[in-house]
C-alpha cells in the first residue's frame, strides 16, 4: 500500500513539475515513478498517510513562507556585507544542538539551512549539526543555536514529528 501512495505522489509531482498532460508525459512520469518506488521504495515513509495529514499541510503552507523570508532577509544582509566597503564579515563553524529526533526532520533542517544565503550546514552528527555561519554573531551555543535553526526548527517539528 506504502509504494502505491509512493507511486501515486511521484506521478502526481511529475505532472505538476512539467506541467504537460499528454499521454507520453504520463507515460514516462509513471515510468520514472515506478523504477523511483521499486529501487528506493524502502527509504520513503513509512505511514504516507501521516503525512497528508491536514495539520501537517497547513503547518508545511506556514513553513514555505517563513523559509522564503528568511531566504530573503539573508540575501539582503549577504549583499550588505559583500557590498560594504569594510567586508564586514566573521566566519566561523558553529555547533548547533537540534531537538529533532527524526532523520528527516534533521534532514530538512540542514537543507534549510544550508539553502539559506550566509549559512551551510557541513555536517550532521546525532543530534548537533555544524554550520559554517558568514557572521557569528555570539558564541553562546545556546543563541547562535536559536539565530541559526530556531526559525525553522519549530516548524518542522510540527510537519515531520
Amino acid at each position: 500500500m506504502k509504494n502505491i501512495i509512493s507511486f501515486v505522489f511521484l506521478v502526481g509531482l511529475w505532472l505538476l513539475l512539467t506541467y504537460n498532460i499528454s499521454v507520453a508525459n504520463i507515460i514516462v512520469g509513471a515510468v520514472m515513478a515506478l523504477i523511483t518506488v521499486l529501487f528506493f521504495g524502502k527509504y520513503f515513509v513509512s505511514s504516507p498517510w501521516k503525512v497528508l495529514h491536514p495539520r501537517r499541510i497547513f503547518w508545511f503552507v506556514v513553513y514555505l513562507f517563513i523559509f522564503l523570508w528568511e531566504c530573503i532577509r539573508a540575501n539582503f544582509d549577504v549583499a550588505y556585507r559583500v557590498l560594504h566597503p569594510a567586508m564586514p564579515i566573521k566566519p566561523g563553524i558553529v555547533k548547533v544542538k537540534t531537538g529533532l529526533k527524526t532523520s528527516i526532520a534533521k534532514t530538512i533542517l540542514a537543507n534549510s539551512i544550508t539553502m539559506t544565503p550566509g549559512t551551510i550546514t557541513v555536517d550532521l552528527i546525532d543530534d548537533d549539526l555544524y554550520v559554517h555561519w558568514i557572521y557569528v554573531h555570539s558564541i553562546d551555543p545556546e543563541t547562535y543555536s536559536r539565530q541559526v535553526s530556531g526559525r525553522f526548527e519549530k516548524y518542522i517539528k510540527k510537519i515531520f514529528e
